[in-house]
């Protein structure tokens, strides 16, 4: 017992002993936390180089863009080809993929093994022999005269322009074929497969082994977005964000980058770490100076450091008694699989010895100890370099998020990864060590290069035909410059229609004249009362006006219009407005001023008068009986008569678009026309008295409210109206009127957008295919949801947060499409807008009989100006569709309050002048 306790003892010193003298030998092989966060530090800022448009041409990580826009969702089916060439031996797959809620991939493969003279010499030989394999598969298979897509797993550094394209930059591994640099490798195929016309073949994709495997893991598991190869080469590809991405055109979603790792260092950043024995095999390998990561990291070239090193220490007698032997002599003598095999668990001393001893040298325990030890150290220092700069990437990721902790998994593949009993766990020790805010998940990839090639044409095929579909619906909303001449044609006409006594009776745009007369002139002055109505809060107003220095202060308060109110009496509502004015009066200390009162009632009304407005119909929402067809200004007489608290002279009853006007008018004479784009939308303008048959003035103008959000009421408009506006319309509490209104107004945009998004969900474009019960819930997506959808500083992510917000679980790639909705609805509303202002333009333009018009628009509405391109939008269309008119927009301050102030201070001003007369 004794004696084993003294062998334990010896054999544990001797271990010691050897371990201590390998470590002080490669001191600079081990490599501390500091170094490996260093490196992580150096990698993260070679990707942000090489994604530089400016930067990209001197950084050693390419950091190439792939043009694989999405991982797999699982509905992807089909039969496909798929290639695999990068090692040594070349594979074909037939891969069968069925969707339908079941993930399943059925494959057949055939190896065709690569000799020297197929990886060197002439490069037409090696697609000549890629396509006579393929002709040698399809007809075994029996899939010849059969049309099939194809994959390419092309796993070397390649420039891409699209998914079916790659141009060669440079061989690595043991290839070295003439002629093929700088060409596009699929040409070069698709040219060597012509020589068979019995093979249908169509390659969709190109794509390098690490996206392969991404693919291959994402298909198992939604959250990887980062595939990994630590095999005979190595490399990484992550899912980075178009926005910073400065190689390719567009900044929406994501695409997949192959970073290209293996070159890292390649301008010198890795100097400090590399030893002579990285040196030594550079100078010794078919591209010196190159791929110097890669040369530290890969199975390729770990067993060549393990033999250099041993041969030095050999020759430092710190080995083998000091003798070498033929084979220890001999370059890639020693590979990485008898690596692996010298740092087995339990069989490792023994298979070292064995190795050692076929390599013709003659080792002692200690020796094996020693050999074992400087395994462990080359092995480990390759696991440590990769995840440094796995763990940029990562880190990369998280921030791209903008997240405190990000879960994700990491898709491996590679001979290393997969033989090496040490390195799996090795890797994944020190990758959450320098990310520990990162929750990793490793897969082991099956099949990675030659599946993974089938499930990115399987995803390119899905996204295809999906984009297919979704441009179809979205060209619903796409309006040629014909249909918008159209639209403004129709509306030019319906204005007329309006104007006339014969035909006003059917006009959908009912013209209504507001009694308005002229525009401020800067001579207004005093104090004023406004009210302001149009929504669920109403605003009571005191408005100063001073003379000729065009200064108003206004002083307000808000009030709310519960829902029982705006839909209960008419007596109820207009008793509730008196309530709300009383407080104001009191909170102003004003209870027993006589104030002449100006009144926006934003809701069409028929005028007789400036203070006489019968209400034509209710809109917004409001319901409040007995009112429609009563005259509204009588109806705020007679509930002031029953507070009897207090004595307001009710000068004039206005519309938000005529105080919009007016309100723009006060700062520029030049403005004659008002326009709304909010909740509602409507327009007004000065219109000459004598086109006005409904007054029997015709000197002079007049401020006619159009009322256009009934325009299209007659089904003119019927041609570009989509089944989405319908099922809004029948939706509403006024089915069948204000079309316009509901094709242009904050009101109705956003339920256009539920009703598409419901649509594309069905049709399994959106959301995994399943409608949430948020989603079915009508008016959940308001309309500011789209002003922040579609503001160009929002990222993808941003999007995301606003539909979880909504209860709708997103991916990025759902997160595109819903902008696009957005976008295409919100445009079609400003163009529209646009098409029926240019109409109004023209029209005052002849009127008054001008080659070309100078004119302002004051316009006001949520939509207008939060919006972030409705403006532009509409402003363009009008200059389109109105050449000869030269219109400034103006937005208004306060045009409902300030606005219903200058109307009445005019009004005044007018009926003074009468009296003077």
């Amino acid at each position: 017992m004794f004696a084993v306790h003294l062998t334990a003892l010896f054999f544990a010193k001797l271990k010691e002993d050897q371990i201590d003298k390998v470590d002080r030998f490669l001191y600079h092989m081990r490599l501390s936390d500091e170094t490996l966060l260093d490196i992580m530090k150096k990698f993260h800022a070679e990707m942000k180089k090489g994604l530089g448009q400016d930067t990209n041409p001197t950084a050693s990580v390419k950091m190439l863009p792939t043009f694989v826009r999405a991982i797999p969702d699982g509905s992807e089916n089909g039969e496909f080809l798929s290639l695999d060439l990068g090692g040594s031996k070349f594979r074909i797959q037939k891969v069968q993929v069925s969707g339908e809620g079941k993930r399943n991939v059925h494959m057949e493969s055939q190896f065709y093994p690569m000799t020297d003279e197929i990886t060197r010499g002439n490069g037409s030989e090696l697609f000549e022999f890629i396509a006579e394999c393929l002709h040698d598969f399809m007809k075994a298979k029996d899939l010849k005269n059969k049309k099939l897509p194809l994959g390419f797993t092309f796993s070397f550094p390649c420039r891409q322009t699209k998914l079916d394209e790659g141009f060669l930059l440079s061989w690595t591994k043991k290839f070295k074929k003439q002629g093929v640099l700088n060409t596009d490798v699929v040409s070069r195929l698709s040219k060597a497969m012509k020589k068979y016309p019995d093979m249908d073949v169509d390659i969709v994709t190109v794509v390098n082994d690490t996206v392969a495997t991404m693919m291959t893991c994402a298909y198992d598991d939604p959250y990887c977005e980062v595939g990994v190869i630590i095999g005979t080469g190595s490399n990484a590809c992550y899912m980075e964000d178009m926005s910073n991405i400065d190689l390719v055109e567009g900044d929406e979603g994501r695409m997949c980058i192959s970073t290209e790792w293996g070159a890292f260092g390649d301008d010198g950043a890795l100097e400090d770490i590399r030893t002579e024995f990285d040196r030594e095999l550079d100078l010794g390998s078919l591209n010196p100076g190159k791929q110097l990561f890669e040369k530290m990291i890969s199975g390729l070239y770990l067993g060549e450091l393990v033999r250099l090193i041993l041969l030095k220490m050999a020759r430092a007698g710190l080995l083998f008694g000091g003798k070498t032997s033929s084979a220890l002599l001999t370059k890639d003598m020693i590979e990485t699989q008898h690596v692996a095999a010298m740092e087995k668990y339990k069989e490792g001393l023994a298979n070292t010895k064995e190795i050692l001893t076929d390599l013709g040298l003659e080792p002692s325990e200690a020796d094996c100890i020693a050999v074992q030890h400087v395994c462990t150290i080359v092995s480990f220092r390759s696991a440590n370099l990769c995840a440094a700069a796995l763990a940029a990437i990562l880190t990369r990721l998280r921030e791209n998020k903008k997240l405190e902790r990000l879960r994700t998994t990491v898709g491996v593949d590679g001979t290393l990864y997969k033989i090496h009993p040490q390195y799996p766990k090795r890797l994944h020790k020190v990758v959450r060590k320098l990310v520990p805010n990162c929750d990793v998940r490793f897969l082991l990839s099956e099949n990675g290069s030659s599946k993974g090639a089938a499930m990115v044409t399987a995803v390119a095929l899905r996204v295809q035909a999906q984009r297919k579909q979704i441009d179809k619906l979205l060209a619903l909303f796409r309006l040629t410059h014909e249909h918008l001449v159209g639209v403004r044609d129709k509306m030019r006409a319906e204005l007329e229609y309006g104007l006339k006594k014969t035909t006003h009776p059917m006009a959908t745009v009912k013209m209504l004249p507001t009694y308005v007369y002229g525009i401020p002139d800067g001579t207004e002055n005093g104090k004023f009362l406004a009210l302001d109505l149009g929504g669920t809060n109403f605003r009571v107003l005191l408005v100063k006006i001073k003379r000729g220095r065009k200064s108003v202060q206004m002083y307000s308060k808000i009030f709310a219009i519960p829902l029982e109110i705006m839909q209960g009496t008419g007596e109820e509502l207009f008793d509730h407005i008196v309530q709300c004015i009383s407080d104001f009066l009191d909170y102003m200390g004003l209870k027993g001023a006589h104030l002449p009162l100006g009144f926006t009632f934003s809701f069409p009304c028929r005028q007789m008068s400036i203070d006489k407005g019968v209400l034509i119909k209710w809109t917004k929402g409001f319901k409040a009986t007995d009112c429609e067809n009563e005259d509204v200004v009588e109806m705020l007489r007679e509930a002031i008569k029953r507070r009897n608290e207090f004595d307001l002279d009710i000068v004039a009853l206005i519309n938000d678009t005529v105080g919009t006007m007016m309100t723009c008018a006060y700062e520029d004479p030049s403005c004659e026309i008002g326009l709304i784009a909010g909740t509602g939308s409507n327009a007004c303008y000065m219109e000459e008295m004598r086109n006005i048959e409904l007054m029997k003035e015709n000197k002079g103008k007049m401020c006619i409210n159009t009322e256009w959000g009934g325009f299209g009421d007659n089904g003119c408009i019927d041609d570009i109206q989509t089944q989405y506006d319908r099922e809004v319309d029948e939706g509403s509490l006024n089915q069948g009127k204000q079309r316009y209104e509901k094709m242009t107004s904050g009101m109705y945009l956003g339920e256009i957008v539920r009703q598409i998004l419901i649509d594309l969900t069905r049709q399994g474009l959106l959301f995994h295919g399943k409608v949430s019960e948020r989603l079915q819930t009508r008016g959940i997506f308001e309309t500011k949801f789209l002003s922040q959808i579609e503001s160009d500083r929002l990222a993808l992510l941003q999007v995301r947060g606003i539909l979880q917000q909504l209860g709708l679980d997103s991916t990025c790639e759902d997160s595109i499409v819903v902008k696009e909705v957005c976008g295409a609805v919100s445009r079609r509303a400003a163009q529209l807008c646009g098409a029926g202002l240019a109409a109004i333009v023209e029209k005052r333009r002849e009127d008054q009989g001008l080659e070309s018009l100078k004119i302002t628009v004051g316009v006001d509405g949520t939509l207008y100006k939060l919006h972030p391109h409705f403006s532009r939008v509409l402003q363009e269309t009008v200059k389109e569709l109105a050449p000869q008119c030269n219109v400034t927009f103006m937005l208004s301050e306060d045009g409902s309050g300030k606005g219903a102030a200058l109307i009445t201070a005019v009004a005044k001003r007018l009926q003074q002048s009468q009296k003077e007369n």
